[in-house]
């Protein structure tokens, strides 16, 4: 959440920079004034009671002395109806200021390109020459059904569309992928953790999921308020909701692997084939916790972090950095690293990396104490590490030989337990 106190100071510039966001600068306009009427009903407040407290003073002097209270008593009656008159009109601002405030998305950090969409995206670098084949190469979901390792059809019996079984050797693909990382990370700094799947609402608010991205979760036990996590993000920034780190401890990295479970409501005819784009899919995420001045160093090592992973497993990819108009709600700055995918003929997204700046630790108050003893908000920095069915998928396009086999990256043949992968049957 962007603070409050900063909009009301900066007010045009904070509209000029939403803008590029897709805010109407009218939002703004509306929680000002929601908010300059709540600070006039406040100070109406405060010299209602101080008036009733003075009029108690007198009553309690008037019956002291045997004297007629009822004027005063009357006076009191009125004030105090006028108090709760007032107070009932500042929460409902206080609602209404709420309803605005926590739609609005972060703020861009300055240095990010402006644009509507991906198209304004810019390529920072490309890392690896784009894989080359002597025959056309396939797609990974052919490849994997090929194989018998992927099946999407038994999935869609049992689940419907945007699920997979992985079979056999697939199985012990993705375990194989998603140790790699894990291990990777550890060497790098990061604890692992096993976080909770299942979090409340207060979690999905407190990272920025809800309430604007509401239809987007699988919501289980609604009565009680609960969300399968939509990534990792959600259970690992929230470790330290409504706590004060100790600022010697920044800054703080964490890991997990997790399933992410998401509705992608909106993505209808998008990404239909193939382990791109699922209703649930494990990955691999990066969390960091750090003060203001470290959090953008933190975010390049963060960066290379998830470029370690593509590296070692010898995947062409490139880096850019989101405009303002495709960056994520919570992000104040991303870098998208997306891998080749010689069956699609282009760049797919792995990995997001974002600084959302002070932006989550505001709505899930996560604070540290600076050298002056001043409680200050942390940054919250969060990014793939990487998505493993994407992964997967990049291996097999890029790995594929043209008599339908696998090889498997040599940094992982000690996970996998072999340098090939081959049709199902032949292992059977």
């Amino acid at each position: 959440m962007i603070d409050l106190k900063y909009i009301r100071n900066n007010p045009e510039f904070v509209k000029e920079r939403l803008a590029t966001r897709g805010v109407d600068p009218e939002q703004i306009d509306e929680l000002l004034a929601a908010d300059a009427k709540r600070r006039e009903i406040l100070v109406q407040t405060e010299e209602l009671k101080a008036r009733r407290n003075k009029v108690s003073d007198e009553i309690g002097l008037k019956k002291r002395n045997k004297e007629d209270a009822s004027d005063v008593i009357a006076e009191m009656q009125s004030v105090s109806a006028e108090i709760k008159t007032l107070d009932e009109q500042v929460e409902q601002l206080d609602e209404k200021i709420e309803h605005i405030a926590s739609r609005l998305p972060n703020m861009p950090n300055e240095s990010i390109p402006v644009g509507p969409d991906e198209d304004a995206n810019v390529e920072d670098y490309k890392v690896g020459e784009t894989t080359t084949f002597t025959f056309t190469p396939k797609p990974h979901y052919e490849i994997g059904e090929d194989l018998g390792i992927l099946d999407f059809e038994r999935a869609g019996k049992v689940s419907g569309s945007r699920f997979v079984y992985y079979v056999g050797q697939g199985a012990r693909l993705e375990r194989a992928v998603y140790n790699f990382m894990l291990d990777e990370h550890e060497k790098e700094g990061y604890t692992e953790m096993i976080p909770p799947y299942i979090v409340k609402d207060e979690a999905m608010y407190g990272t920025g999921q809800y309430p604007k991205f509401r239809d987007d979760a699988y919501r289980v036990g609604a009565e009680e308020g609960m969300t399968l996590i939509p990534t990792a993000e959600v259970p690992l920034t929230n470790y330290y909701r409504d706590e004060v780190i100790d600022a010697d401890k920044l800054p703080i990295s964490v890991t997990a692997l997790t399933p992410a479970f998401r509705e992608e409501a909106g993505s209808a005819g998008r990404d239909t084939r193939g382990l791109i784009r699922m209703h649930q899919f494990n990955k691999v995420e990066m969390v960091k916790f750090a003060k203001p001045e470290q959090s953008y160093a933190e975010l390049d090592k963060m960066v290379a972090n998830a470029e370690n992973i593509l590296k070692k497993l010898d995947l062409p990819y490139h880096v850019i950095t989101l405009s303002t108009g495709d960056m994520g709600f919570s992000a104040a700055k991303t870098h998208d690293l997306e891998v080749w995918m010689p069956g699609q003929d282009q760049y797919r997204e792995i990995s997001s990396v974002s600084n959302t700046e002070s932006f989550q630790a505001r709505r899930a108050h996560i604070q540290y104490r600076d050298e002056n003893g001043k409680l200050q908000y942390v940054h919250t920095l969060n990014g793939s590490g990487l998505a493993v069915g994407r992964a997967v998928a990049a291996i097999l396009e890029n790995y594929q030989n043209e008599d339908g086999t696998v090889d498997v990256p040599e940094v992982l043949v000690p996970y996998f337990g072999a340098e090939k992968i081959v049709p199902e049957s032949e292992l059977h």
